[in-house]
């Protein structure tokens, strides 16, 4: 959104204060101990990751029960759109809710978002042919995009500087957790299912997360921020109050913020002054993208495609699935591993190298995998390989493609340069969800793993060569929340 870095600099920077108290003996924001309503805050506005990864691997679970009731067979272009309709709404609502964002405030999207996911995943359940189905996750997709606008604005402007950075992190990690305990919910459905005509239940863990998501947001303030860029101080200060309590002072931030530095190029002039930007922050964030929803969506029918499921060939359908899904529940758990490896040394550590070596290191778990299924290697040695992916991929490429926009693009264009960017991570996230089914019916397994490989190490070329010159290694700048709200 080309207006979102001004709303940004009016809501959060304000002008620091040599030491924590204030004339009157209030706390100031900026420089306080982390207490437990920022906690609050971060658990709430984190909600929105948390239910959108868990979409992903819901609609990954329930795409091979549909086949396995489909007569006849689901098509694989069918399985395609149903893996990526979700994340299409979700691009949409990310720009779509974040102007309403702007008008209307925060608070008012944060309760319309999950009530919106109660809608259609109820829709769903009653009534669900395919084409209904589809509808229903585009409109999902449009709710989890609507988290995604406001999340981290949330976030960083209510916790003390030192730990904004940190904390808009721990929200993208939260996307993991949701990710395990949607899988875990779904095993423990379905572990006694001898049919899959039951799908439709399992909708209700996204009707139940969003009830949870709405009722923690009732009681709730608005954004300190977005009061600020409209000229409420007292309610500002007052919603401070609620979040943190009547002895955190918030400090007004200068007027002229809200006005300066605005760009005046094209989107056209814009892009062509800025093309190794726009390649080097774009195309490994699309490369990211298939990685953590291309197979992210579909692990549950890579694992039985790779044959890695500990039931017998001979075992019905449904016994694979659910086996499969279990796999996935400890593919989630390294997912959260890798996050936290990642926010462990992502402010010690050359963001470039990071990322180079994620993207290789990937590359290198899915190779063990390829090789392990051609060459009919124990079960074991697939299921390493896919650890592997999942700890490099979000310690190194998931995570820091969502902080080097910010890094690489100076304010007056971050605006512009974070869409443009996120809108191409999320073009290479869309043609992951809507191929890698195709390419199993059509190419196999194997193919699909080997695209995969050739794309992690494509974006490990990308940031390697493009990285240093763009970002120099000795380039310090801590301002890197602005990025979240496009992710």
């Amino acid at each position: 959104m080309a207006d979102s870095s001004t709303k940004k600099t009016v809501g959060t920077s304000f002008p620091s204060q040599n030491n924590s108290q204030v004339n009157d003996g209030t706390v100031n924001l900026e420089n306080m101990p982390l207490c437990g309503g920022q906690i609050w805050v971060l658990i709430v506005a984190s909600m929105g990751q948390f239910i959108g990864q868990g979409l992903a691997t819901l609609v990954g679970i329930i795409i091979p029960m549909i086949e396995l009731m489909a007569h006849p067979e689901l098509p694989a272009i069918v399985q395609g759109v149903l893996g990526c309709v979700a994340l299409c709404g979700r691009t949409l609502g990310t720009v779509l809710f974040g102007r309403m964002s702007d008008r209307w405030g925060y608070l008012t999207v944060a309760r319309v978002c999950p009530l919106l996911m109660i809608v259609a995943s109820l829709i769903a359940y009653f009534w669900h042919p395919v084409w209904l189905l589809c509808i229903c996750l585009f409109v999902m997709g449009l709710s989890v995009g609507g988290e995604y606008s406001i999340d981290s604005d949330y976030i960083s402007e209510i916790m003390p500087k030192k730990w904004e950075f940190f904390m808009v992190g721990a929200a993208k990690a939260s996307a993991s957790v949701g990710s395990v305990v949607v899988a875990a919910l779904c095993y423990f459905i379905i572990r006694g299912w001898t049919i899959a005509a039951s799908w439709p239940n399992l909708l209700f863990i996204m009707t139940g997360i969003a009830g949870v998501i709405l009722l923690m947001r009732i009681h709730f303030a608005e954004s300190p921020g977005w009061l600020m860029s409209h000229g409420r101080t007292r309610d500002a200060e007052k919603a401070v109050h609620y979040l943190l309590g009547k002895d955190v002072y918030m400090p007004v931030p200068p007027q002229q913020a809200a006005t300066e530095g605005q760009p005046s190029d094209s989107m056209w002039t814009f892009m062509r002054k800025n093309v190794r930007k726009i390649l080097f922050t774009g195309v490994p964030w699309a490369c990211e993208g298939l990685g953590v929803y291309g197979i992210g969506i579909f692990i549950p029918i890579l694992i039985m495609s790779l044959g890695i499921d500990y039931v017998s060939p001979t075992a019905p359908r449904m016994a694979h699935i659910v086996n499969s899904v279990e796999i996935t529940i400890l593919l989630s758990v390294f997912m959260t591993v890798g996050f936290g490896m990642g926010l462990a040394v992502v402010r010690r550590y050359y963001h470039v190298s990071m990322q180079t070596y994620g993207f290789i290191g990937s590359a290198a778990g899915l190779g063990v995998m390829l090789a392990a299924y051609q060459l009919h290697w124990p079960a074991w040695i697939s299921i390493t390989g896919f650890v592997l992916f999942e700890l490099f991929l979000n310690a190194g490429p998931h995570l820091i493609t969502f902080i080097l926009p910010s890094q690489v693009y100076p304010v007056i264009d971050r605006g512009s340069g974070v869409g443009l960017s996120a809108a191409i991570g999320k073009f290479g996230a869309v043609l992951g969800a809507f191929f890698i089914p195709v390419m199993l019916k059509h190419w196999g397994c194997g193919a699909v793993i080997a695209v995969s490989v050739v794309v992690m190490l494509l974006g490990a070329l990308v940031t390697g060569i493009l990285g240093p010159k763009v970002l120099p290694e000795s380039h310090i700048d801590d301002d890197v929340t602005d990025v979240a709200r496009h992710s």
